[in-house]
């Protein structure tokens, strides 16, 4: 199958991997995985359960260390990037968490603190960016409704909207339409067309697009640790994508978990 890396020649991008290889508990996850992703575009890594496409995303951005590999950032080595700010990550949602005493609002807020050099109240531009980013979810009706009473769908647009308060150059998303039900869906497939011809770049991991076809520029699929595919969305082989249950499921009422944006 093909395995397409014209794209990789561009070094103007948003980031850049050569050659990741990734090991946990001593056993190889990752092997020679490049992967890049440019201004304004939406890259989609696809792949079965256990094939390493969240430990790939993980690596990109620090949270997991690599053994052989090199990552930049915006043109900068990984190990030497300190502009956080610029990055915006939205985890998976845990199936069970104590929930947050916090307003959709107050979470959203919370995402600013990338760009803050100091702790104290918000100012009116975190406030301005936390209400632009809950307007762009579209959850301005509930902003003061506390995250415990919203939907799961719901939940997951407020934790994007909390990685978007802080206004980053890329979004990384891991397994955003988890447990979501198809409208939220949608709504977050309008939201990633919304951001990218804005210029943010959007990485994300998924088993199946769904609604998010349409918005997704390249797909790249993880196979037992290694690319399989590398190019449009459309070619990407069935037999190394699982169906996404979201479809058709009803929202989920689960609390917002505890762990922070970047």
């Amino acid at each position: 199958m093909p395995v397409v890396h014209d794209h990789l020649d561009d070094s103007a991008g948003v980031l850049h991997a050569r050659g990741v290889v990734v090991d946990l508990g001593g056993r190889p996850i990752l092997t020679d995985v490049d992967l890049s992703v440019r201004t304004g575009e939406t890259v989609a890594v696809l792949g079965a359960n256990g094939s390493g496409k969240s430990t790939l995303v993980r690596a990109l951005i620090g949270l997991v260390p690599r053994r052989a590999g090199s990552i930049d950032l915006f043109g900068t080595p990984l190990e030497h990037f300190a502009d956080r700010a610029r990055l915006g990550y939205v985890p998976q949602r845990p199936a069970t968490t104590a929930g947050v005493p916090a307003t959709v609002r107050e979470v959203v807020l919370s995402g600013r603190l990338a760009r803050r050099r100091l702790i104290g109240p918000s100012t009116k531009a975190d406030r301005e960016a936390a209400d632009r980013a809950i307007d762009l979810v579209d959850l301005a009706d509930l902003r003061r409704r506390p995250v415990t009473e919203l939907s799961g769908g719901q939940q997951q647009r407020v934790l994007i909207a909390r990685a978007l308060a802080c206004e980053p150059d890329l979004l990384v998303m891991d397994e955003p339409l988890a447990g979501v039900d198809a409208a939220s869906a949608q709504r977050l497939a309008d939201t990633v067309e919304r951001l990218t011809r804005s210029g943010t770049a959007v990485l994300l991991v998924e088993h199946d697009l769904g609604p998010l076809t349409s918005v997704v520029d390249r797909a790249v699929v993880i196979d037992r640790g290694r690319v399989a595919y590398d190019g449009p969305p459309g070619g990407a082989p069935a037999e190394h994508v699982h169906h996404h249950p979201y479809a058709g499921e009803p929202a989920r009422i689960e609390p917002l978990p505890r762990e922070g944006v970047v």
